[in-house]
């Protein structure tokens, strides 16, 4: 099957052989995969600059089975100017991607979510804000939609002024559960996610935990190394 030219990102690469690398991507239209580039790192490739991670590219390819070898590249814009740890933050993102999506399946809102959330990035806009967006925007797309409206047991709507237990695979609840796998959170911090407008200090350290308990059970044991980087990169500046 032949791909003809579609907006992508390049999410990793590795070497691959002497002289090719193995490009996984993200499609809008395809999810995604993984592409040979054949030659790529010879140094008379004029598409080897191009290959780059958070370059927003159209990328046209072949395939048969699980892995495809890219055929066209070219680049689709100008892409967001990511300097010292805001590259860490898109790493980030990268690799919530390589680890929680499965291959050859469509997510095109997530996508724009994903060019969107660079895209902030490279503005100076809140960093934090934007991660808990896109957090959102990933679980929602990958059918992990967090409740963030309403009380489960209740039904009534999330109040600002008060406290509420979430429970994970449930939702938030006045009344703490009898298991412990759940964490408390304000119902301002609630109703500020679900709007997508983090403002206060409470509600982007909230909300971090929220995400970080939630996207634990979908992660496993296995650390992030984008995590690790920005911690080695603060203690650097301390």
């Amino acid at each position: 099957m032949k791909i003809d030219l579609t907006p992508c990102y390049i999410l990793h690469q590795r070497a691959y052989r002497e002289t090719s690398l193995i490009l996984e991507i993200f499609s809008r239209e395809h999810g995604r995969l993984a592409l040979v580039a054949k030659g790529a790192k010879r140094k008379n490739n004029s598409n080897g600059n191009l290959m780059q991670v958070n370059q927003k590219l159209n990328v046209g390819w072949s395939i048969r089975g699980e892995m495809g070898t890219l055929t066209t590249i070219e680049t689709a814009g100008a892409s967001a100017m990511l300097t010292g740890h805001k590259i860490i933050f898109a790493f980030y993102l990268n690799e919530l991607l390589m680890r929680m999506l499965h291959k050859h399946e469509s997510h095109p809102h997530l996508f724009d979510a994903y060019d969107e959330a660079l895209r902030l990035l490279g503005e100076q806009q809140d960093e934090q804000a934007i991660l808990r967006n896109f957090e959102k925007n990933l679980l929602s797309s990958l059918g992990y939609g967090l409740i963030l409206d309403h009380d489960v047991i209740s039904g009534n709507a999330i109040q600002s002024q008060r406290d509420y237990y979430y429970q994970i695979d449930c939702g938030p609840m006045i009344n703490a559960p009898s298991s412990s796998d759940y964490i408390t959170v304000s119902g301002r911090t609630l109703i500020e996610l679900n709007q997508g407008k983090l403002t206060t200090r409470r509600s982007l350290q909230e909300s971090k935990q929220l995400m970080r308990f939630t996207l634990k059970r979908h992660l496993g044991t296995k650390p992030l190394a984008s995590r690790e980087l920005y911690q080695a990169y603060l203690e650097t500046i301390q």
